[in-house]
């Protein structure tokens, strides 16, 4: 019998939990190491962007002014033998003023915004399409918020996670790296733009002036020239190209590092574009073989191969300097091209004193918090009060495994979400604890009780907790920052509050009911 026993006990429902526990620990120590803390505890950086929002605005004229042509050519009306972008507005120049008066006529139905986002006019020959201020400001704030997005792509990827990226005002973002190993990376991560482009060449020059000069001078509107990447290492050169791209990053699905190269075994970015881009690619490819494509980055051409044949669908970035360029600008294809560039207004270093000094005393909250409630329960609970408290430790060290295993990042407002669950998972060893007392007041034995205790209480405990999960929910889904660490702390502290009420404290009962033959329960 004895035997029998012991193997109940040793396979009971708590040797699980204590399992649980014993793996939880080891998930979670040391904690400086598993669990991420946030910059108001370990510091870090700060940084103020600001976006450039004007640029924004020329990017949406350019996309709009380089689908005009084949509207037109589709419509079989006259096409523009000149295209300018000037004063937010687009300037198509045609033969004659009867051409203008009929892509006039047609564009405004066929761009699909009317009134709402261009204003018409014509001179003669000239078609002038100007953005309305409504719709230049709408593109401005949603330059802003295409950023912000793209920004926690791009630190995620970094796995940066639960920084605090914000707009400030009208076209400054705030973002917040805490504890971040190597902010610089951070920074050129931050900085770049990340615009990728394909344009065809048209001349190359060791100086600008080179190029210059077989236009007396002056550019025309739709050219320009830019620096090759190795500009002042291996030798300086530039490009004549065209202004505007048919194909940039936008049309890219894919992005990943390899290898690759004349050699086989240079770092190369693969990429690979989604339907449209890969038309679009073809089209220049097919119609261009022997000519230079240049792959243009932020307005830098990393490099400029030889077109050997039409490609449809992938190719590759050659010239990367080393692996690790080519790994991060895999990424930042990946995680997509600002809306707007951005520049750094300010940038300043956080110490950890005082997130030292909050960690302190947010451990003291938590110690005092815990001491009271042992103090009460096992003042009004007896043994089955300080099981309880028991259950209490169970819960925390449930959601600090929790924070661990989904990388969330512990906050000062996290600490009080901690505290906040230490106080409300109390309520529901109380809740279990009556219902049981009023089993053993109808003489019903002590495990039958607890079991009923158990289950009577359960309604009551899901429902008040599911409540407060769902404002939790609405606090992480409409907050940022300080106040989503608050919420996420909550709702994990909810989850194991379920858990180790309704079913560690259960089989924590049941075995010292079971391992010391308890007949009666101080509760």
């Amino acid at each position: 019998m004895k035997v029998s026993s012991s193997r109940n006990l040793l396979f009971s429902s708590f040797t699980f939990w204590a399992l649980v526990a014993l793996v939880g620990l080891f998930a979670v120590w040391p904690l400086r190491q598993k669990i991420r803390f946030g910059i108001d505890l370990v510091g870090g950086t700060y940084i103020t962007l600001e976006v450039q929002t004007d640029k924004a605005v020329e990017a949406e004229l350019v996309e709009t002014m380089q689908s005009i042509p084949s509207k037109l050519k589709t419509a079989k009306l006259p096409m523009p033998n000149a295209k300018s972008i000037e004063s937010n507005a687009i300037v198509l120049t045609f033969d004659s003023a009867a051409d203008a008066q009929a892509a006039a006529g047609f564009l405004p139905n066929e761009l699909g915004r009317g009134a709402r986002t261009y204003e018409f006019s014509t001179d003669n020959a000239i078609v002038r399409l100007k953005l309305t201020q409504a719709r230049i400001e709408k593109i401005k704030k949603d330059a802003v918020r295409g950023n912000i997005e793209v920004l926690r792509t791009r630190l995620d990827t970094m796995s940066v996670a639960e920084i605090t990226i914000a707009a400030q005002g009208e076209k400054n973002i705030i973002v917040e790296l805490p504890d971040v190993s190597d902010p610089q990376q951070a920074k050129a991560m931050i900085g770049k733009a990340a615009k990728l482009e394909f344009k065809l060449v048209e001349k190359v020059g060791s100086t600008p002036e080179d190029i210059l000069y077989d236009f007396d001078g002056t550019l025309p509107k739709d050219k320009e020239i830019i620096p090759g990447r190795e500009a002042g290492e291996y030798g300086k050169t530039f490009y004549l190209v065209s202004k505007y791209s048919d194909i940039t990053g936008a049309q890219l699905r894919e992005s990943f590092a390899g290898l690759g190269g004349k050699t086989g075994a240079e770092a190369v970015v693969n990429f690979k574009f989604n339907a449209e881009g890969s038309e679009r690619f073809y089209a220049l490819t097919s119609k261009n073989v022997g000519r230079r494509l240049a792959v243009v980055l932020d307005g830098v051409v990393i490099t400029a191969p030889n077109i050997s044949e039409g490609i449809r669908g992938e190719g590759n970035i050659t010239g990367m300097r080393s692996s690790q360029d080519a790994h991060e600008l895999a990424l930042l294809l990946k995680s997509g091209a600002f809306v707007a560039p951005v520049t750094f207004e300010e940038e300043r270093q956080i110490g950890p004193s005082l997130g030292a000094e909050s960690i302190r005393q947010g451990v003291i909250s938590c110690l005092v918090g815990l001491g009271l409630l042992f103090i009460f329960s096992v003042f009004y609970y007896k043994t089955a009060g300080f099981l309880a408290f028991l259950a209490l430790l169970y819960n925390l060290l449930l959601i600090l495994v929790g924070m661990a295993w989904i990388r969330a990042t512990l906050t000062l407002p996290g600490i009080a979400g901690m505290v906040l669950t230490i106080g409300m998972a109390i309520d529901a060893s109380i809740l279990i604890y009556e219902r049981i007392r009023e089993e053993l007041t109808l003489g019903v034995p002590l495990k039958t009780a607890v079991n009923a205790g158990f289950s009577n209480a359960m309604v009551v405990i899901l429902d008040a907790n599911i409540t407060t999960f769902i404002v939790g929910l609405v606090l992480y889904k409409f907050g940022t920052g300080p106040i989503q660490g608050f919420a996420v702390t909550m709702m994990l502290g909810i989850i194991s509050t379920l858990i180790t009420g309704l079913f560690f404290l259960k089989a924590l009962m049941n075995f010292v009911i079971d391992l010391f033959k308890v007949q009666k329960l101080s509760i």
